[in-house]
């Protein structure tokens, strides 16, 4: 028997975690999604990076359209 799970979606924004971000990022392609690696400096201005998975080519797309109006580092 097949149990069924429901979770609400959180949505992360980079900008939470990032201040600044550098000028490239990684999209790694999965079978059931995207991973987002970038680094830059966070609030601390110190180094840091995030990696935020994604499910759709659409929020991928959210996600580096905000990357790309973050200041950059």
């Amino acid at each position: 028997m097949a149990i069924k799970i429901e979770t609400e979606t959180t949505k992360f924004n980079i900008d939470d975690k990032l201040a600044k971000v550098n000028d490239s990022c990684t999209v790694n392609f999965y079978d059931n999604g995207y991973m987002i690696e970038i680094s830059g400096r966070n609030y601390s201005d110190d180094w840091s990076t995030a990696k935020m998975i994604v499910g759709t080519i659409e929020e991928l797309h959210d996600v580096l359209v905000k990357i790309s109006e973050m200041p950059k580092d």
